[in-house]
């Protein structure tokens, strides 16, 4: 692949860091999350404990955090993210969650913003914090354009007005700092949103019903109210100069750039996808040793083409999944643009790998693979969510469709 003169050069060997890293970061998986996954997926809490024992050892911390996302290659998140959720996605979840705002703030804040809020979404060893970005409403989830939560300037006071109802918010209404996307200018549309950083304790901000969902049960998702929230002028992520030479440039009829709900959304797929690689590489892997060791007409199932070609397809897939992931993590860290969607390609193949590999796993174990004696139904319960949340897979299908055909595909 080629690259600009002064982007880092694509490889398949992360180097010696990165792989010290990824073992780091695999046996935290197999000897903390993974044994505790059965029992945070029945009792659907945040696994406070274990977010503890990751702040601990400067897993969960801002520290680890940036300098993955900040490494040349791009490939840090992705090989950390890909053996959390090895783990169990739930508990990755938790631990990970604070990161789709740390990526709102850090890709769109001031350095002023960024330097008081970060710190304040992780915390520390035995004051753990977390953050929650706030986007997705009752009535507009896939179409972002349709957000109705009010952000409004009280000159005055020099504050921000925010009133509204968010939903699907991973750490809503638990986080210490939460981003929120708000319209400051309805008549724009989703050109005429801004994002704000509520601060902790902020009065008017309080959690709505929390969900009780299929998969990643250990991390906690809820909705979020905003009634009356003020927050000061200073929380408007970007600055209110930025803001208002937007939306003067878009009233005249220019471009208002990338809107900051969907560049974080875009800055975050390859992550995402890598998350869902992790769970597909689980099943796949458990699947195998399974097929080996499971005895059937004198042989083990392993022995049969029809197992054995299934596991075949299942760690292409995943392989080829998680090639795309890195591909477009690369390329995000190096500035080349998406031109041909890599961001949602690797979204989409990842999730839907997920999907289907787990299914194929529960297959391959037959009815040991339908009961909770064996994490596959979980993994299974779990990946289903990686083709609905951060952008569908019909919505990535449509933003691929679009940038190769350049027609308005809708």
């Amino acid at each position: 692949m080629s690259s600009a003169p002064d982007t880092i050069p694509f490889s398949l060997d992360p180097g010696p860091g990165l792989r010290e890293m990824q073992d780091w970061v695999h046996g935290f998986a197999a000897n903390v999350i993974r044994p505790a996954a059965a029992e945070w997926d029945e009792r659907e809490e945040t696994p406070w404990p274990i977010l503890e024992e990751a702040a601990k050892i400067g897993l969960y911390s801002l520290e680890f955090f940036g300098e993955q996302w900040l490494g040349p290659t791009g490939l840090g998140i992705p090989i950390a993210f890909e053996e959390l959720f090895w783990g169990d996605a739930g508990i990755a979840l938790s631990i990970v969650g604070s990161s789709l705002a740390a990526v709102a703030l850090s890709a769109n804040g001031t350095n002023e913003q960024i330097g008081e809020w970060l710190p304040q979404m992780f915390g520390g060893p035995g004051d753990v914090k977390l953050a929650a970005f706030c986007s997705s409403e009752p009535d507009a989830g896939s179409d972002v354009s349709a957000i109705r939560t009010r952000a409004v300037y009280d000159e005055a006071g020099d504050e921000w007005v925010l009133n509204g109802t968010k939903t699907w918010a991973t750490n809503g209404g638990i986080a210490d700092v939460h981003v929120v996307v708000a319209s400051v200018d309805p008549a724009l549309g989703s050109r005429g949103q801004a994002s704000f950083v509520v601060p902790p304790g902020t009065p008017g901000l309080a959690q709505g019903q929390k969900f009780r969902k299929y998969g990643i049960r250990a991390s906690h998702t809820a909705e979020v109210v905003l009634d009356g929230v003020r927050v000061p002028g200073r929380c408007l992520i970007g600055g209110k100069e930025r803001l208002d030479e937007r939306l003067a440039r878009v009233r005249e009829g220019g471009s208002s750039g990338e809107q900051a709900a969907m560049k974080t959304f875009e800055r975050s797929r390859p992550s995402v996808a890598a998350m869902a690689v992790g769970i597909g590489r689980a099943a796949v892997e458990y699947a195998t040793g399974y097929a080996r060791d499971r005895v059937q007409f004198g042989r083990p199932i392993g022995q049969n083409q029809a197992i054995a070609f299934m596991l075949a397809d299942m760690q292409a897939s995943v392989d080829a999944a998680r090639l795309l992931t890195w591909r477009a993590a690369w390329m995000a860290r190096n500035g080349l643009p998406f031109d041909h969607a890599e961001g949602s390609m690797c979204k989409l193949v990842a999730g839907e790998t997920a999907v289907r590999v787990t299914d194929q796993a529960m297959q391959i174990l037959g009815g040991n693979g339908y009961t909770r004696e064996f994490p596959v139904e979980r993994w299974h319960r779990d990946a289903k969510i990686f083709t609905i949340f951060e952008g569908t897979s019909e919505i990535q299908r449509m933003i691929i469709g679009r940038a190769l055909t350049g027609l308005d595909v809708r």
